[in-house]
């Protein structure tokens, strides 16, 4: 049996988990943050998604991957919680988590929801060059 020390223990681990990014190159987002990417006229990804979702899931891998390689090592990467950040992602027009949208600065390039195919998200980054 679980002591309840640590059962708490393991949630506080697990709420830090969830909230830290996932990989290097990704930060969590703000409107500070994005507009001040926006104004540099940085290629930009914002990736709105949930920790429950499994699109969501089957996603950051494709997009760990492609962010390594070198067309886009300079590919900023704004994550959004749908669940928590919920008044940044009507900012941005999304109905649902795994919603991808790309900007070259100020300009919106992109957008997809739902894809897990590497060539289609690859398409997706590559606009935002």
């Amino acid at each position: 049996m679980i002591s309840r020390r640590t059962l708490l223990a393991l949630s506080a681990l697990a709420s830090i988990s969830l909230s830290m990014p996932a990989f290097a190159g990704e930060a969590t987002y703000t409107k500070e943050l994005f507009q001040q990417y926006q104004a540099a006229g940085k290629s930009i990804l914002i990736d709105i998604s949930a920790p429950w979702c499994p699109t969501c899931r089957a996603q950051a891998p494709i997009i760990q991957k492609l962010a390594a390689e070198a067309p886009y090592k300079d590919l900023e990467i704004l994550k959004i919680d749908y669940d928590s950040q919920s008044d940044d992602v009507a900012s941005f027009g999304a109905d649902k988590q795994s919603t991808l949208i790309a900007f070259k600065g100020k300009k919106e390039t992109g957008r997809n929801v739902g894809q897990t195919k590497i060539a289609v998200i690859s398409d997706l980054l590559a606009s935002s060059l």
